[in-house]
């Protein structure tokens, strides 16, 4: 715990309800969704951009490690606190700031929710593209932190794709603002990107501009059985080789097929599926027709068991069901659930579904693989009992050999869920050294007494 001289200057920064060292606090900020927990020494809730650059300045005075926080929704460890450290939550910085649909931007606080962007922009006509899972939940600044995304990347990229300027402050407390409130800028550094995805490891970000989008009069959904895993990933390829680019293209494998099975959400599904695709199309009403048939004609071939197209939204809602049942399914099969968040180029994405089946029945593990197939990225779900110490060693040695597969494939190690403190033992096998000794010198200019989310992002 802080103690009393330290607490009492940031309660006279913040008021002592907004810096708190309870229990039941300091219990509750412990963890995020990851397995571990460390209790922190304090928990603050700034509720503006001049008593974030206050709690930094403090921090650092008293050398205090500072862990950042959202919503607390991910699952790489990235909002862990590290021994010592104080939480600083931007769940209290909720506010939009400006929101200007004759300009197609949005100006918010790290604190919102993601999904209430996305909302408000869809009243003008507009929408906030990237649409990660948690999105209902999660805050845009962690979504900033881990440069989050979800199944429209696809078609219109990542959160780091629509952001404009941002306003931040960094380990020395100076106070930063990056790129402008229009489209194209070229002046100075591109400091923007370099914030987004290094999970609150260079610096705090207290403000987003965010760019919109026109929203798509018209949406439809296609749900696409398959006989193997092979055949649907050769479909992903054919549908990623022609004009149209789908919105949604997400794979589920014969693994995930067995789950929602055996969970009882597996109705309506031809005898034999072994893989599904849920292929999303959006646009102008009247371009919708030809958008389908195209999509349709790429996702013919061996191993089609049933291709289903949904147009009002009771028969989109309706094919999404196995889908959306997957994440209570694999529940029943383990109670732990080792997220891999991997990304291989979608010509090797059969390869990878491969070497996954492989390794389960090598290590005697369950394993689950869904996720967005457009841009070859799996979501690889090791089910394991924490209790069992042989089950646990054949998953750490199983999760080491998905990576390096991965790797060998030419992909990367994670996509969207960011690295946090649970990959940071893999970055040495994709980062070679001299580029990861300059993120390092980077790491010293943003934040040189190393007070910013400790102990995440890079190898120590």
């Amino acid at each position: 715990m802080l103690p009393p001289t330290v607490l009492a200057e940031f309660a006279a920064l913040l008021g002592t309800e907004r810096a708190r060292v309870d229990a039941d606090t300091l219990a509750l900020y412990a963890q995020d969704e990851t397995p571990g927990r460390c209790t922190p020494e304090a928990v603050l809730f700034p509720t503006s951009h001049a008593e974030v650059v206050g709690c930094v300045r403090l921090a650092l005075e008293h050398k205090l490690p500072i862990t950042p926080r959202g919503a607390g929704s991910g699952n790489v460890g990235g909002a862990q606190p590290t021994p010592g450290s104080v939480v600083l939550s931007f769940e209290c910085m909720n506010r939009i700031v400006e929101f200007d649909p004759a300009n197609r931007l949005i100006v918010v606080e790290p604190g919102v929710i993601t999904q209430d962007i996305d909302r408000l922009a869809r009243s003008a006509g507009l929408m906030y593209a990237p649409d990660p899972g948690s999105g209902a939940y999660s805050r845009i600044g962690g979504n900033l932190a881990m440069n989050a995304a979800g199944p429209r990347a696809v078609k219109y990229g990542v959160t780091r794709d629509h952001v404009l300027g941002l306003r931040a402050v960094d380990g020395s407390g100076r106070e930063l603002r990056t790129g402008s409130r229009t489209s194209k800028y070229a002046t100075g550094y591109d400091l923007t990107r370099l914030l987004i995805g290094s999970e609150g490891t260079l610096a705090l970000i207290t403000e987003a501009t965010l760019r919109l989008v026109p929203a798509p009069e018209r949406t439809v959904s296609l749900r696409v059985c398959y006989a193997s895993d092979t055949a649907a990933c050769t479909a992903v390829q054919r549908i990623m080789q022609q004009a149209v680019v789908p919105s949604a293209l997400e794979f589920m494998d014969r693994r995930s097929i067995e789950a929602i099975t055996e969970f009882g959400a597996a109705e309506g599904l031809p005898p034999g599926t072994e893989a599904v695709l849920m292929v999303e199309a959006d646009g102008p009403a009247e371009d919708i027709p030809r958008q389908v048939a195209a999509l349709e004609n790429a996702l013919r071939g061996d191993g089609l068991l049933e291709l289903q197209t949904g147009f009002t939204p009771a028969e989109i809602q309706n094919l999404w069901t196995a889908r959306k049942s997957l994440s209570h399914a694999v529940k029943k099969i383990a109670p732990l659930k080792l997220n891999e968040d991997v990304v291989v180029p979608v010509s090797r994405l059969a390869e990878l579904v491969a070497a996954i089946d492989a390794m389960g029945t090598l290590h005697r593990l369950p394993i689950v693989s869904f996720g967005h197939a457009g841009n070859g990225n799996l979501h690889v779900n090791l089910m394991v009992h924490p209790d069992d110490e042989g089950e646990m060693a054949r998953a750490e040695a199983c999760l080491r050999e998905l990576i390096e597969t991965v790797l060998r494939l030419g992909g990367t190690l994670s996509g969207e869920h960011g690295i946090g403190n649970k990959k940071r033992k893999f970055i040495l096998l994709e980062i070679e050294p001299d580029t990861l000794a300059l993120m390092r010198d980077l790491k010293r200019v943003f934040d040189p007494q190393g007070i910013l989310n400790p102990g995440k992002k890079l190898p120590d």
